[in-house]
């Protein structure tokens, strides 16, 4: 069991938390606020679609171990990065 991966889970379960549910869009680095059309879309598909996932394959790799675990973090990560940042850039920038 690695408690810093698991500690780190929760912290993004956290995080998809305030930015998904409570539309706490300030805690995402990165973004120009007078570029986004809308921030509750953009608090609903990170909070959902990123941290979300990104949290439970923390939660899940820290609790399990079975081979390769390292590198299907990674893919599934960088997977996931890809996604959202296409989606945010062709439906939520002006």
């Amino acid at each position: 069991m690695d408690y810093g991966l698991l500690i780190i889970g929760f912290a993004l379960l956290l995080i998809s938390y305030l930015v998904g549910v409570k539309k706490q869009t300030w805690l995402l680095a990165g973004f120009n606020e007078k570029m986004i059309k809308d921030k509750s879309l953009l608090g609903t598909i990170t909070g959902l679609l990123f941290f979300l996932p990104l949290g439970l394959l923390g939660i899940g790799n820290s609790l399990f171990d079975y081979a390769h675990e390292g590198i299907i973090f990674i893919i599934v990560m960088l997977t996931l990065l890809t996604v959202v940042y296409v989606l945010i850039n062709r439906k939520l920038l002006k």
